[in-house]
């Protein structure tokens, strides 16, 4: 090897050499989040410290609404009816890329009899049972749990992709 062929292999190996990450557009956003199933919820805690949350999630594109199923006597429930502003990160299909998704967050009253309009919309967010035994059971449980729905009615939705080469074999 010679001196200048030395020289590319370094610039190559150097930190920050590699591809910029890529915007990701509405439709790839979109279709990170109807993937996936699990983000993280983020909202700021009355001491201003930022509160992270794992939650499985229900994306409706159309709609542009995230819901998130939760007990009303949780701390994201309690925090989100007082300061309503809310993210959810989701990972894409690769350690490469992710999309957020910000907007105002509103809590539905928890379920208070099975087959109200809460218990109704808990149940549009499962991927339904074989049965109507199955689902009335459903029901009476949400209701039991003191499940409300969490909407976050997205305002923003960004992320990117950084579209690395194959590696060398």
């Amino acid at each position: 090897m010679n001196a200048n062929t030395d020289e590319t292999v370094k610039d190559e190996q150097q930190p920050g050499a590699g591809p910029a990450p890529r915007l990701l557009t509405d439709d790839e956003l979109s279709r990170i989040l109807r993937d996936q199933q699990f983000g993280v919820l983020s909202f700021v805690r009355r001491s201003g410290h930022p509160h992270l949350s794992t939650v499985l999630y229900d994306w409706n594109p159309e709609e542009r609404v995230i819901r998130i199923s939760a007990t009303a006597d949780r701390l994201k429930v309690r925090r989100l009816r007082t300061a309503p502003r809310a993210a959810l990160h989701v990972q894409g299909p690769d350690a490469f890329s992710f999309a957020v998704a910000e907007g105002d967050a509103e809590v539905s009253a928890a379920t208070a009899v099975p087959g109200d309009a809460t218990g109704r919309e808990l149940l549009a967010m499962t991927p339904g049972f074989d049965d109507t035994g199955e689902e009335a059971a459903f029901l009476e449980q949400v209701v039991t749990d003191r499940r409300v729905v969490i909407r976050i009615r997205v305002s923003r939705l960004y992320g990117t992709a950084l579209d690395v080469p194959a590696a060398h074999s």
